[in-house]
This record gives structure tokens, C-alpha cells and sequence, in this order.
């Protein structure tokens, strides 16, 4: 028996995820193993669109520093 595609939305709501992920088509699928980041995500698309882009920015900026800081290691 195969469920029905509102069963499938239904789990996938339960696990707090989505049908793509559920059938493995999603490139994104490390965001989903880590549920604090996840939880930080959802935290932020919840916030007016200015503090939202401070956020990101700030994440872009240390993002870029430590990849420098890798590039400087090797």
C-alpha cells in the first residue's frame, strides 16, 4: 500500500521537515541533521527584513573569515 501524498505531508509536518526531503530529493540534506541549526533558521525567516539581513550579514562575514582562515592553514 503506498500513502497517500496528505499522509506524506502530514509525517513530513511531524518531522518537522518536508516531502522532498522524505524521498531524498533535496541538496540540502546536512540542514536538516542538525535540529539547533535548523531551530536558528527558523528563529530568523520569523524577523522584520532589516534584522534578518544584519543576521546574514554578519553570518556571511565570519563564514568568509574562517574560510581565509582555512586557506591561510593549508
Amino acid at each position: 500500500m503506498t500513502p497517500s501524498i496528505e499522509a506524506a505531508r502530514k509525517i513530513a509536518k511531524i518531522l518537522g521537515t518536508t516531502v522532498g526531503y522524505l524521498l531524498d530529493e533535496t541538496e540540502q540534506e546536512n540542514l536538516f541533521k542538525d535540529p539547533d541549526m535548523l531551530k536558528r533558521l527558523n528563529e530568523i525567516e520569523k524577523m522584520e527584513k532589516e534584522d534578518k539581513n544584519h543576521i546574514l550579514y554578519a553570518i556571511d562575514g565570519l563564514i568568509k573569515s574562517v574560510k581565509l582562515k582555512n586557506i591561510a592553514a593549508l
